[in-house]
């Protein structure tokens, strides 16, 4: 299997020892994405749970809902599904370390008639038109090449009617040229979308805006909480990670709070819904 170099170059590092035991840990193994925070005492796990439950709750989903997430990471927003709505999940993931460990919990908790766990990519889905009611991504895309190429994929494969609802780390819409380039080079891209460039895009692409909740807040909370995390545990990772990962990864967290609080970056809720029928 073939990818572009930009998601190829993300699947290696998600891949490697340090990145799956960092984020098995650190962020708990379930959810590796952005957390919603009520408060400061909040812990990661359980701000990241909050972003799934908000998610869920801007749709209805039953037993026949059909859902596809896409950068599913370890699945752990399949299995909220699976468990609160009985819809069907399908779990598109590039990296085969942590979708092993997807089928692994799924396979602990007894959900794998519900949730299917699938290696591939998000810029070519390997799967027919039309087949899913809502599909899903949590802080993915930016990890594509060729985003409006993932957007046309997610419009090629939902239903007419359906919902398209994902969460991103963006850069802000008045981003001065060049003041990312720290947070780029961490993360190993050449640019990244904002919240402007995913509603052009997607109306382009004939979908609906239905709405954009922006929390770019949750995203200082996030990385500030998962940086406080690290430093408290720092001595514990070193037994899982190398000394070089952890530093350059507190350097990464401290890039990318110092660009939210300057006003660099975006983050929110986008949801867009798939017409029932084209205009003639």
């Amino acid at each position: 299997m073939s990818y572009s170099t930009t998601v190829e170059t993300a699947r290696t590092y998600y891949n490697s020892d340090d990145a799956d035991n960092f984020y098995a840990v650190i962020w708990g193994g379930e959810d590796i994405h952005i957390g919603i925070y009520e408060s400061d005492q909040d812990s990661i796990i359980e701000a990241s749970r909050k972003t799934v439950s908000r998610l869920a709750n801007l749709v209805a989903l039953n037993s026949k809902t059909k859902v596809l997430d896409i950068g599913s990471g370890y699945g752990g927003t399949a299995r909220y599904l699976a468990k609160t709505t009985d819809c069907q999940v399908d779990c598109l993931n590039l990296s085969e370390t942590q979708n092993q460990r997807n089928r692994q919990l799924n396979e602990e908790q007894n959900l794998t008639d519900k949730i299917t766990v699938i290696d591939g990519d998000f810029e070519n889905i390997p799967t027919e038109a039309e087949k899913y009611d809502l599909v899903l991504s949590q802080d993915a895309i930016l990890h594509s090449g060729n985003r409006q190429q993932v957007l046309a994929e997610v419009q090629r494969i939902l239903k007419p009617g359906g919902n398209f609802i994902f969460t991103d780390p963006m850069q802000s819409d008045d981003c001065p040229v060049g003041v990312l380039q720290p947070v780029l080079d961490r993360i190993h891209l050449d640019s990244m979308g904002s919240i402007s460039f995913y509603s052009k895009t997607a109306l382009e692409l004939g979908f609906e805006k239905v709405q954009v909740i922006e929390m770019t807040n949750q995203l200082i909370n996030h990385y500030s909480h998962v940086l406080k995390e690290l430093e408290n545990r720092h001595n514990e990772m070193l037994k899982v990670c190398t000394q070089d990962y952890l530093e350059r990864m507190k350097i990464g967290l401290n890039h990318w709070i110092e660009s939210g609080n300057k006003g660099y970056l975006a983050w929110g809720i986008l949801h867009f819904k798939k017409p029932l029928a084209t205009n003639s």
